[in-house]
């Protein structure tokens, strides 16, 4: 029994020396010196414990032995090129679909129009989008259940890669019957603190933002939690209680005084939105040309 396994390389030359008629000519095709493909068959032949060539001064011809062996190396080199031949379909068959995972901000607010341009640019291309918070978008990321992912949590596993892609900014937002907006002077962060607010659940990117924030205060238990920002400015849309949300989430309703900004003192909840990938550094395929694409749409 061999204690490895032949090169394909060998095996290639040996077929070219018996449709070709000698090793010289199946070395130019294979693209090998022909002191190299000599030296490659003269492993191999102790390899077998068997001659496979006769060595002429007009060249080299294969031995009884070597036409058995080229023909059983023409089984091999066609059952690997099939193999090949499976391995891209795999892999064309992946490069034509997209798996996006995506925080909820980054998903209702951002992702509708970062698609939209990709799909206009790569129509051809399959794009599944997973709704998640930020800790299960890292946890799909390292499974590899998803070819990118889109945060807005403050800090990113050391295991993976990651690049910002835009700014956000969590505000206080009341109805506007609420006593803050009565306010002259900017809320303590104190009282913000103390106060039971309506708040996302633990593992998403804004409640982990929120809860840096004023982690040296105590703290008030929250008055309710949802598992979206949407569900989030309905409950403060019904007076419910204050909440913290991003600007995405709250603009057209500020805009439309529906809900007033409370100004909060010392308060900064500015974040930077990422994309997050599994090694190699370098992102390439359709997850690459997305990402390429959403940093390009915030330069300009």
């Amino acid at each position: 029994m061999f204690s490895r396994w032949p090169e394909l390389g060998v095996l290639e030359l040996l077929v070219g020396v018996d449709d070709h008629g000698s090793l010289g000519a199946a070395s130019r095709i294979a693209g090998i010196a022909q002191p190299n493909a000599s030296r490659a068959i003269k492993r191999f032949e102790a390899q077998v414990g068997t001659p496979l060539l006769q060595r002429k001064p007009t060249g080299s011809t294969l031995t009884p032995e070597g036409t058995v062996i080229a023909h059983w190396s023409r089984k091999v080199l066609d059952e690997a090129r099939q193999l090949l031949d499976v391995a891209a379909g795999m892999r064309e068959k992946r490069a034509a679909e997209l798996t996006v995972s995506a925080s909820m901000t980054v998903a209702e607010h951002l992702m509708p129009a970062w698609l939209g341009q990709f799909r206009r640019t790569a129509p051809d291309v399959t794009i599944h989008l997973q709704v998640r918070n930020s800790m299960h978008v890292f946890d799909d990321v390292t499974a590899g259940h998803c070819d990118v992912g889109f945060v807005e949590s403050p800090a990113v596993p050391a295991a993976l890669h990651s690049v910002a892609v835009a700014r956000d900014r969590l505000v206080v937002v009341v109805d506007p019957r609420h006593p803050w907006t009565r306010r002259r002077r900017p809320l303590p962060v104190a009282e913000l603190a103390q106060t039971p607010l309506v708040v996302r659940e633990p593992g998403s990117g804004t409640r982990t933002t929120l809860d840096l924030a004023l982690q040296e205060y105590e703290r008030a238990a929250p008055l309710l939690e949802l598992g979206s920002g949407a569900a989030i400015r309905t409950s403060v849309l019904g007076r419910v209680g204050p909440a913290v949300l991003s600007t995405l989430a709250v603009s057209a309703q500020v805009e439309s005084g529906e809900l007033k900004v409370v100004e909060v003192e010392d308060l900064h909840l500015d974040r930077i939105l990422r994309a997050v990938w599994r090694p190699p550094r370098q992102l390439e395929g359709p997850a690459g040309d997305l990402v390429r694409l959403v940093r390009r749409a915030r330069a300009l």
